[in-house]
């Protein structure tokens, strides 16, 4: 059994059943199989047979042909065990041997019984068991005899356990089947139908986002049993609202505040003499503004994402082109941009997607060795790519450039958010962003938006 169907309650419940049931029915056939032997209704269990056989294989002739019976070990035994035996055995002949008190309204009935080969005698509805007489035609070395006994010996073990194999197997075998047939295709689908609503909440669960504070799971379809988990499952997303809530307005708070300190401080720097020293501390102050813009940013997006609007993709990377093209003519580039179409739309917020777009871009002036060309390129499926003839990104560290205050190479400008801006950004608008090798060797950036056919739901 591998190890799913191990845990699956489906099979748990299936194995439970069939082992309750194979353990009932034994019961119940052990009790049905004692009553029955207890009360003398099992016919080739009754203790005159084991009599019968008894003195079947007994019974003898004498020199002048009359009917004996040989002191075997086993007649010895019947007689210790039985003081209140009786017996008559009869042939053919007219010959009779008669031992023990036989009962008066058994003693005539022998010879009206030639022609039957087995009969229970005086048993009726009301008597005491084994209160009437058995008699039987058996085969002896004496040759054919009628042998008639009244209750006396002991079913022998090994006749009690071939009785109960043999009930089992006719009886109990073909029951048990029947049962674990019934059982193994009723209980699936009882448990599916009864799991229906947790599969439900389940894929519930699945489309809760981070960005969507409130989702809870449903308590309408889920089984009775089940509801202390989803609710404690709820309560646990109700934490985690409350902590994801403070620590935004945290980063909010923070960023606000830092905007104040950071204004003085460039006024201040701005009444110093020209200099090298007053460039730095005035770059290093651009720097310190910039990161406080990003937070800023990046919890406005995140706060305020039923505000989105349509968006032309074309038009914004037209714009940012036009924006950077002087920052990367003078690092030593060349910047183009192409489109597709003259107009592809999403739904989105404008000025997140160009800090996205131009964050890009500046990474690509950053990174991509002062040479070559700078490609914005947008697809009338909803991308955006930024392409660079740089080095390129090695793939196994294409995931971690996302990671905030991660750098492939150490520097003495920014603060290594812009890529966890730009993947903030592409995350609340419901899209994604890929790394992929250039056409020319360098990095590829593209960024895939859904469109508004394809079911994008704003908020």
């Amino acid at each position: 059994m591998s190890m799913a169907r191990k845990c699956s309650l489906r099979w748990r419940l299936v194995v439970r059943l069939l082992a309750l049931q194979a353990a009932l029915l034994t019961l119940f056939m052990l009790v049905s199989f004692g009553a029955l032997l207890a009360s003398g209704c099992l016919p080739n269990l009754e203790p005159e047979d084991s009599v019968v056989d008894t003195l079947a294989a007994a019974v003898a002739r004498d020199a002048q042909g009359g009917l004996v019976l040989d002191p075997t070990p086993e007649l010895v035994r019947l007689r210790e065990a039985n003081p209140a035996l009786w017996f008559q055995v009869r042939d053919g002949g007219g010959g009779v041997l008669t031992e023990g008190a036989v009962p008066a309204r058994f003693a005539g009935v022998g010879k009206a019984l030639d022609q039957v080969g087995q009969a229970r005698l005086g048993w009726r509805m009301g008597d005491p068991p084994r209160s009437g007489a058995r008699m039987k035609q058996v085969a002896t070395a004496a040759g054919s005899v009628q042998i008639m006994t009244g209750y006396g010996g002991q079913v022998p073990i090994t006749s009690v356990i071939w009785a109960a194999l043999t009930i089992s197997a006719g009886v109990m075998l073909p029951v048990l089947i029947l049962m674990a047939v019934a059982t193994l295709i009723a209980t699936p689908i009882v448990v599916r139908q009864a799991l229906d609503g947790l599969d439900a909440t389940a894929a519930e669960a699945e489309r809760i986002e981070i960005s969507e504070p409130g989702a809870r799971l449903s308590l309408d379809n889920v089984p009775r049993e089940v509801a202390p988990l989803v609710k404690a499952v709820n309560d646990a997303l109700g934490r985690l609202d409350e902590g994801y809530e403070r620590r935004q307005r945290f980063l909010m708070d923070a960023a606000h505040e830092l905007r104040t300190p950071i204004a003085i401080l460039t006024t201040r720097l701005e009444g110093l003499d020209d200099g090298p020293q007053k460039a730095r501390l005035v770059a290093d102050a651009a720097r310190l503004a910039n990161l406080a813009e990003q937070l800023l940013d990046l919890q406005r997006v995140d706060r305020d994402r039923r505000s989105f609007i349509a968006v032309d993709l074309v038009e914004l990377g037209r714009q940012v082109a036009a924006d950077l093209a002087p920052l990367a003519i003078a690092a030593g580039f060349e910047l183009s941009f192409e489109a597709d179409a003259g107009q592809v739309q999403v739904f989105g917020d404008p000025l997140s997607l160009e800090r996205a777009l131009t964050n890009l871009v500046q990474n690509a002036i950053e990174h991509a060795g002062r040479r070559g060309a700078i490609t914005i390129r947008v697809e009338r499926s909803g991308a955006v790519e930024v392409v660079d003839e740089g080095q390129g990104i090695p793939a196994e560290l294409r995931r971690q450039i996302f990671e905030p205050f991660q750098r492939l190479q150490p520097r003495d400008r920014g603060a290594g958010l812009g890529l966890t801006l730009v993947s903030e950004i592409v995350r609340l608008h419901r899209g994604s962003i890929t790394v992929l090798d250039g056409p020319r060797g360098g990095a590829r950036f593209r960024i895939l938006l859904p469109m508004p056919q394809a079911g994008f739901m704003v908020g």
